[in-house]
């Protein structure tokens, strides 16, 4: 997971043009706005929950690599544009609805363009960003450095 961490850190780190997808790993909050829809984590992989986080972003914005990795998927699920890139530390990243710039088998690294945002096909539009480890569904923001949180003394006006 260290791997995935840094590259994670690092990319969220980066200038990025505006054109482009990013998390604030602060606030957790996107360039363009905020988290739509938090994960819900099924209490069976086959129930009913939310596997993934959905991101404020405009539709026909480029998506980029959260880290490096190989492309594990590069197409459509259920007619939803998907990119799945499994990284080193065992760490599954999916991507929807995402048009994909990248083939299956492609090798990738932080920052590298991956796709285009597509239209919304669920009740929420923007980017579903979703992971998994040993097959089972963690939450993408966890994986995401913890904020510092500075508290400021309280001054009497």
């Amino acid at each position: 997971m260290r791997t995935i961490l840094s590259a994670l850190i690092t990319i969220l780190l980066l200038p990025i043009p505006a054109a482009d997808a990013y998390v604030n790993p602060a606030t957790g909050q996107t360039r363009a706005g905020r988290v739509l829809r938090s994960f819900d984590k099924p209490a069976r992989n086959w129930l009913p929950g939310h596997r993934g986080v959905d991101l404020d972003l405009q539709v026909g914005r480029r998506v980029l690599a959260a880290g490096p990795g190989t492309v594990a998927f590069s197409g459509d699920v259920a007619g939803t544009p998907t990119i799945s890139i499994d990284h080193p530390d065992g760490i599954r990243t999916t991507y929807q609805p995402v048009h994909p710039l990248v083939g299956t088998g492609d090798r990738i690294e932080e920052g590298d363009v991956i796709g285009v945002l597509g239209h919304p096909t669920t009740a929420f539009p923007g980017l579903q960003w979703g992971a998994r480890r040993d097959g089972d569904y963690i939450n993408p923001i966890g994986l995401l450095p913890a904020p510092t949180i500075r508290l400021k003394p309280l001054v009497d006006a």
